[in-house]
């Protein structure tokens, strides 16, 4: 998503919004920061951001329509974090060898507001692969805010999460019973081991009688083998419409001739999927 002139864009949306104030004092601190290349100004130019921005200003958005303004609007972008990232976009294009390190340390030094930033627009940021292990850090965290700016709505973990940190990242999501409707690109970076994963997981609520999100089943579709199609007969019959249809969905879309034939045992929901009257959208609405 990050292009030659995302920080020509980002400074677009931002002199539409900003007063002459705020402006002169981000242009003359981001122009201190890169003569000095000092991490240290920063560092407290990032964080004292919040004292000179109306955070909470509506956006307009007078960028030309694209993935960069789409991603804004459904990120909800506010002018602080705009503020922020376009600090950090700038700083590297200036000097990305003596910068890179000092970005990435930012999951080490910022507080909660200025994380969830960093994370959220990291794939705005030039060569955002390089900060990946501040991706992955993130997700230790129990902070809700935190792990949803890297988790949710955020197409960084699809494009640069290895298999491991992805089921991480999306085991993670469903203990912390976060809304993973939010999660993109959940088919494309489905695989056997989180199939498995998941599997296990729902044994373990089961055993212990606790309900399970029947969403979460979705990236098992297509790698049902003999254990994954029991759970999908438990699924189909239980008493919970949800877990019918999220077991419905997985036997459909799968290339599994016994889950077809499985499927094919509960002809009302076979009938609203071959009439495209049920998708995975429809689970937990």
């Amino acid at each position: 998503m990050q292009s030659t002139n995302t920080g020509e864009e980002l400074s677009k949306i931002i002199v539409h919004a900003i007063d002459a104030d705020s402006k002169e004092w981000m242009d003359q601190k981001l122009k201190k920061t890169i003569q000095n290349t000092s991490a240290k100004d920063l560092y407290l130019t990032y964080s004292l951001a919040a004292t000179k921005i109306k955070s909470k200003q509506l956006l307009d958005f007078p960028i030309e329509e694209g993935k960069l303004k789409s991603y804004l609007q459904t990120q909800n972008a506010q002018l602080l974090q705009l503020v922020r990232i376009y600090l950090l976009i700038r700083v590297l294009e200036a000097d990305e060898a003596y910068f890179s390190p000092k970005v990435a340390n930012i999951i080490q030094v910022a507080d909660t507001s200025e994380l969830e930033t960093f994370l959220k627009f990291l794939i705005l940021l030039p060569n955002a692969e390089a900060y990946k292990e501040a991706g992955v850090e993130a997700l230790r965290t129990n902070i809700a805010t935190i792990f949803d700016a890297i988790a949710l709505r955020n197409p960084y973990p699809s494009l640069h999460f290895n298999e491991q940190q992805w089921n991480q990242m999306y085991l993670k999501a469903a203990f912390m019973e976060r809304d993973l409707h939010l999660i993109l690109d959940v088919d494309e970076r489905a695989n056997a081991p989180l199939a498995r994963i998941i599997s296990d997981y729902a044994h373990e609520r089961w055993a212990a009688s606790r309900l399970i999100d029947p969403l979460f089943w979705r990236p098992v579709t297509h790698f049902l083998d003999e254990d994954l199609l029991l759970d999908m007969k438990r699924l189909l019959e239980s008493d919970i419409i949800d877990e019918n249809r999220a077991g419905a969905l997985c036997c459909y879309h799968s290339k599994n001739e016994k889950a077809q034939a499985l499927l094919a045992t509960y002809p009302m929901l076979k009938k609203q999927l071959e009439a495209n009257k049920l998708n995975w959208t429809d689970i937990n609405q």
